[in-house]
C-alpha cells in the first residue's frame, strides 16, 4: 500500500510513475524512508506512524523554507496524513561527511568549515523559524517548560539509571531534579528549538548545511540547541572546535540578540547538563529497550561528557552530581553495557548468553557431543523433518519481522548478504525476536548437555525461506559455535546451503 501511495505522490509531482523504489536505512525514529526515481529525477517518500507528526514537520519544513532557510521542500502528503514526498538531499549527513575527522581526531579544515557553517545557520532557524509560525502544531508541547525538562529526567532516570542497574535513593535524586526543573524554566524560552540538532540531522548537498527532522521543535530557550550540536556525544570534537563553533554560534546571534557573556556560558553549562542527561536515557531506549546497535557505540562519549561536566563548577545538584561520579565509576569497572565504536551492530552486549551468566556444564574428553542442527525454510515447501528420531527442539516463525522481500532490491538476495543484513538490523525487530530464541535455546542446550543427550533441532521459516529465517538461523549458528561440546550443523534449504560450525 505505502509504494503505491508513495508512487501517486511522484506521479502528481513529476508526471510520471517512479521507475525504481528502495528502502532507505532505517534511522532511530519508526518513519520508513524511500527512494524514488524516474525520468532523471528523484525524491524521498516517508512512511510515518503519526500522521500529526508528519503535518508538524511539513508545516514546519513550509514555514521554513519561507523564510529563506535551507531545509526539503514538501512535494506532497497523502494517506490521510501518514505519508509524505520530500526533496532527495542525498545521502550525505553531516556526521558522515566529518567521518574521517572524527575517526582520526583531527577535523580538516574543509570539515570545520561546514561544522561552522551548519552552526552559524541555527540562529536563524530559532529567530527567524520562531517569527509568524503556528505552535500550535508542534507535537508533544507549544513550549519547553518544566513538564518537558522532567520528562527528560525521567527518561534518563527509568531508561538508563535504572537499566544499568545503577543504586540510587529516587527521593534525594528527585530534589535535585526538582531544582534543575526550575533552574532551566527560569530560562526565557522565546526562540524556536529545534530539539535534536546534531550532525546526523543536518545533510550536506551543494556544499552547504540541509537541516532535517525538526518535527519535534517548540518554543524553547537558545541555548538546548547549541548544546545538542556541540556536545553531540559520538562527535568527540576537541576543545578548540568546540570554542570556535560557539564563537560562530554567537556571531549569527549578534542581529537577533547580545547576550552577557557570564550569564550565557553559565546557562550553556546547564543545558549541556540536561541534554547529556537526555541523550544517554534515549542511548538506553533506543540501545538497550530496541536492541539498536549504534546507540549503544555513543555510550562512552557521552560519558567523557559526564566527565568533564563533573570536574567544571559544582554543588548545585549534589545528589545528582553524586549519582553521576556513580555512573562513571560503574562504566569504569565495566558495569555499564555498550559498543565499542568498531564493533558489528549485531555485537549485542543486552543479549543474555549462558556462556557469560554461569552455565554450570562438564567439558571433560570423552562426554558426549550435542550436535544442534539450525535450519532455515519456507513454510510453502513445508516444515523441516527431525531425522534424528527424538523429536527435540523448536520451529521459530520468522513472517513477524520487517520483511525485505517486498522490496526490489533485495529481492535476488539472502539473509546471509550484507544488505539484507543492514536492512534487518536497522530496523531492529530481529533483535528483540533473537533475544527471545536465545533465551529459550540456552536453557534447552545446556540441560541437553547436563543430561548427556545428543541432539537438538532448530528451525526458522519465513515465507520464501530466503531472508529472515536465513539471517535468523545465521544469527543462531554463531551464538552456538564455539561452546564446548556443542557441534552446530547449519542448514539453508531452500538455498542449498549446508555448513558446519
Amino acid at each position: 500500500m505505502e509504494n503505491n501511495i508513495l508512487s501517486d505522490l511522484f506521479r502528481a509531482r513529476f508526471g510520471a510513475m517512479p521507475e525504481s523504489l528502495f528502502p532507505l536505512p532505517v534511522s532511530g525514529s519508526h518513519r520508513q524512508y524511500f527512494r524514488l526515481a524516474g525520468g532523471g529525477v528523484s525524491a524521498i517518500g516517508v512512511s510515518g506512524t503519526d500522521a500529526r507528526e508528519n503535518m508538524a514537520f511539513c508545516t514546519m519544513a513550509g514555514h521554513f523554507r519561507s523564510k529563506g532557510i535551507n531545509v526539503p521542500e514538501i512535494y506532497g502528503m497523502g494517506g490521510d496524513g501518514m505519508y509524505y514526498l520530500q526533496e532527495d538531499l542525498g545521502d550525505t549527513s553531516l556526521f558522515d561527511y566529518v567521518a574521517d575527522g572524527r575517526k582520526g581526531g583531527e577535523y580538516s579544515l574543509r570539515d570545520r568549515e561546514m561544522l561552522l557553517a551548519a552552526v552559524s545557520g541555527l540562529p536563524k532557524i530559532q529567530f527567524e523559524g520562531a517569527a509568524g509560525l503556528d505552535f500550535g502544531i508542534c507535537l508533544q508541547s507549544s513550549v519547553f517548560d518544566g513538564k518537558m525538562v522532567m520528562f527528560d529526567l525521567n527518561y534518563f532516570k527509568y531508561c538508563f539509571l535504572k537499566a544499568v542497574g545503577l543504586e540510587f535513593d529516587e527521593v534525594s535524586l528527585q530534589v535535585d531534579f526538582d531544582r534543575l526543573v526550575g533552574d532551566v524554566a527560569a530560562v526565557p524560552a522565546e526562540s524556536f528549538l529545534y530539539r535534536d540538532f546534531q550532525s546526523r540531522n543536518v545533510m550536506v548537498k551543494d556544499g552547504k548545511p540541509y537541516y532535517i527532522d525538526f518535527q519535534g521543535g517548540m518554543k524553547g530557550p537558545v541555548y538546548y540547541d547549541l548544546a545538542s550540536f556541540v556536545w553531540q556525544a559520538r562527535a568527540r570534537y576537541p576543545e578548540d572546535l568546540k570554542k570556535d563553533m560557539i564563537k560562530a554560534y554567537l556571531d549569527a546571534l549578534a542581529p537577533y540578540a547580545v547576550p552577557d557573556m557570564e550569564e550565557f556560558y553559565r546557562r550553556l553549562r546547564l543545558f549541556v547538563l540536561l541534554r547529556t542527561l537526555q541523550v544517554l536515557g534515549a542511548y538506553g531506549f533506543r540501545g538497550y529497550f530496541e536492541k539498536k546497535g549504534h546507540f549503544l557505540k555513543s555510550i562512552p562519549a557521552a560519558m567523557q561528557n559526564i566527565r568533564e561536566l563533573l570536574s567544571g563548577p559544582s554543588g548545585e545538584y549534589p545528589y545528582l552530581e553524586s549519582v553521576l561520579k556513580g555512573l562513571v565509576g560503574a562504566f569504569d569497572e565495566g558495569k555499564v553495557k555498550f559498543l565499542p565504536e568498531d564493533a558489528a551492530e549485531d555485537d549485542r552486549p543486552a543479549c543474555k548468553s549462558f556462556r557469560k551468566t554461569g552455565m554450570s556444564v562438564s567439558a571433560g574428553e570423552g562426554l558426549p557431543v550435542l550436535t544442534v542442527d539450525v535450519t532455515s525454510f519456507s513454510y510453502k515447501k513445508g516444515i523441516p523433518e527431525d531425522g534424528s528420531g527424538n523429536g527435540g527442539g523448536y520451529v521459530f516463525d520468522c513472517r513477524s519481522i520487517h520483511n525485505p522481500g517486498k522490496y526490489d532490491r533485495y529481492k535476488s538476495l539472502t539473509g546471509m548478504d550484507a544488505p539484507v543484513i543492514k536492512f534487518l538490523e536497522d530496523d531492529g525487530e530481529v533483535f528483540r525476536f533473537m533475544d527471545n530464541v536465545y533465551a529459550l535455546v540456552d536453557a534447552h542446550v545446556e540441560r541437553f548437555l547436563q543430561r548427556g543427550f545428543t541432539h537438538l533441532s532448530v528451525s526458522f521459516g519465513c515465507t520464501g525461506g530466503q531472508h529472515r529465517s536465513v539471517y535468523c538461523a545465521e544469527s543462531l549458528a554463531r551464538h552456538l559455535a564455539g561452546i564446548q561440546r556443542v557441534r552446530v550443523r547449519l542448514v539453508h534449504r531452500e538455498q542449498k546451503v549446508e555448513k558446519t560450525l
